[in-house]
């Protein structure tokens, strides 16, 4: 069964093994990462087409006598775009069943690297990101590392938001893409909880 260190306790947790020892699944964990980033995109790309600019419907001057050149009805620099870009939406859907399978393996990945750590989120009474620095040189892990957290750590979070190389997110908005662009994952107690509750939900 993997563990985790609890960062400054000299002691581990057990981590559940349907959670965290999962086979990783690239493909699945690439479609998923793919999906999450493209609902982020805002699609809001837009240009004009000929008939939305002036201009471009009559013949600008008459065919001879003025000593430019013969012009017709022309596309200039700032005219409309033919076949340019308009406001879309790029999401596309993984089924639930999936993105759990995806999450399982990615957390697995990092259970395999041992990049995991646990934080007692009590000991930050008030924010203090000199503590939260230091117990972060003291575990040695590789950056960017993503913070994962409850809504009530709201000390721990403003602890550690502040600190170059580090995200802090809700553990509730933990996603694929998140954890597979973190090299290492330090969790509360009650982030784990809620995120081995997350990914346990579609495990059997």
């Amino acid at each position: 069964m993997p563990d985790a260190p609890v960062l400054g306790a000299g002691k581990t947790v057990k981590l559940d093994e349907a959670a965290f020892s999962e086979r990783f699944q690239g493909p699945l964990v690439h479609q998923t990462v793919r999906a999450e980033q493209a609902a982020r995109r805002r699609g809001t790309a837009a240009t004009k087409t000929r008939g939305m600019v002036s201009g471009g419907g009559a013949k600008p001057w008459r065919q001879k006598g003025t000593g430019r050149a013969r012009a017709g009805s022309p596309i200039w620099t700032g005219g409309g775009i033919a076949f340019g870009p308009k406001p879309r939406s790029y999401t596309f859907k993984v089924n639930r069943k999936e993105r759990r399978a995806a999450l399982r393996s990615a957390l697995s990945l990092h259970a395999e690297r041992e990049s995991i750590g646990i934080i007692n989120t009590a000991s930050f009474k008030e924010p203090k990101t000199s503590h939260a620095s230091a117990m972060l040189e003291n575990w040695d892990q590789p950056r960017p590392t993503l913070v994962a957290l409850v809504p009530q750590e709201r000390a721990a979070a403003l602890s550690f938001r502040n600190l170059a190389g580090v995200a802090v997110k809700n553990a509730e908005d933990v996603g694929v893409a998140d954890l597979v662009g973190a090299a290492s994952l330090l969790l509360s107690n009650e982030a784990l909880a809620s995120l081995t509750a997350r990914v346990r939900a579609g495990s059997s």
